[in-house]
C-alpha cells in the first residue's frame, strides 16, 4: 500500500501560489512591454521554483518494497530490509547500512511539539457553565497512542514497523529454502562423491531479489531549476 506523508499546510500554500503566478504569468504575456515584463516573469519564475522545491516536492513516500524520501533536488530509495534505525529530531533521519538521508517533510517544529506536549499532559477542561465530557476507555486509549507524539513521530513510527515487518517476513522465507535446498544436498549426497563434496560444502545462497538502496537527481526539479535560470539569464541579457 502506497502511502505518501507531506507538510500539509506547505504543500495547501504552494498550490495557491501556483495559482497566482499563472494568473500572473497570464497578465505579462497579455500585457508584455519588454525588458520590464521579462524581469518580472523571471522573478516570478525563481519564486515559484523556490516554493515548488522546498514546500511541494519534498515527501515520505511508503512503497510496497521500501521508503522513498523525495528532498528538493535528489530521490533516496531504501528498501525495508536494509532500514537499520529510524530517529525524530527537527525531522525523520533514516540510517541505512553506512548511510543516512534526512527526510525534508513532514518535520516536526518546536509549536508542534509544545502542542504534543500538552496533549499528552493535559487534563478534561471544566468551569462553571462548561464541562467536558469524560472520554470512553477507547477513547482514551487512542488519546494515550497519540500523546506527546507529532506526525513527524507518526511517520517514523510507520516506516520503523514497515521495515520490523519486512524483516521478518523475509527470514521466514529464507527458512523453508533453505530446508528445502539441504534436503536436496543430502538426497544428491547419496549418488556420486561429486554430489557428497557439494553437499558437505552447503547449497549455493541464492541471488538476492531485493531492490538496492538508489539516491538518484530529480528530472523534474532539475529542469524547473533550469528554466528558472534561463529566465533570469534572459532577462539579464536583454535589461
Amino acid at each position: 500500500m502506497k502511502q505518501v506523508f507531506r507538510s500539509r499546510a506547505g504543500f495547501v500554500m504552494g498550490w495557491i501560489w501556483v495559482v497566482f503566478a499563472a494568473v500572473m504569468a497570464v497578465d505579462l504575456v497579455v500585457r508584455y512591454n519588454g525588458p520590464p515584463s521579462l524581469v518580472a516573469g523571471a522573478v516570478l519564475a525563481v519564486l515559484t521554483v523556490l516554493i515548488f522545491l522546498t514546500s511541494m516536492r519534498p515527501a515520505t513516500v511508503l512503497l510496497e518494497d521500501g521508503v522513498l524520501v523525495r528532498n528538493p533536488f535528489r530521490d533516496t530509495f531504501v528498501p525495508w530490509t536494509a532500514v537499520d534505525d529510524v530517529r525524530v529530531s527537527y525531522s525523520i533521519l533514516i540510517e541505512y547500512g553506512d548511510r543516512s538521508v534526512r527526510c525534508w517533510a513532514p518535520q516536526a517544529s518546536a509549536r508542534e511539539r509544545a502542542q504534543a506536549a500538552r496533549r499528552a499532559t493535559g487534563s478534561p477542561r471544566r468551569s462553571r457553565f462548561f464541562t467536558e465530557p469524560e472520554p470512553s476507555r477507547a477513547e482514551k486509549a487512542a488519546l494515550e497512542t497519540v500523546a506527546g507524539r507529532t506526525h513527524a513521530d507518526f511517520v517514523a513510527g510507520q516506516i520503523s514497523e514497515r521495515a520490523e515487518s519486512a524483516k521478518r517476513a523475509a527470514k521466514a522465507n529464507r527458512r523453508p529454502a533453505n530446508s528445502a535446498a539441504r534436503r536436496n544436498g543430502e538426497a544428491a549426497a547419496g549418488s556420486t562423491g561429486a554430489a557428497e563434496t557439494s553437499a558437505v560444502s552447503g547449497p549455493e545462497p541464492a541471488a538476492s531479489t531485493a531492490p538496492a538502496a538508489r539516491t538518484t537527481w530529480s528530472p523534474a526539479a532539475l529542469a524547473a531549476s533550469a528554466a528558472a535560470l534561463a529566465l533570469v539569464v534572459a532577462a539579464v541579457i536583454v535589461s
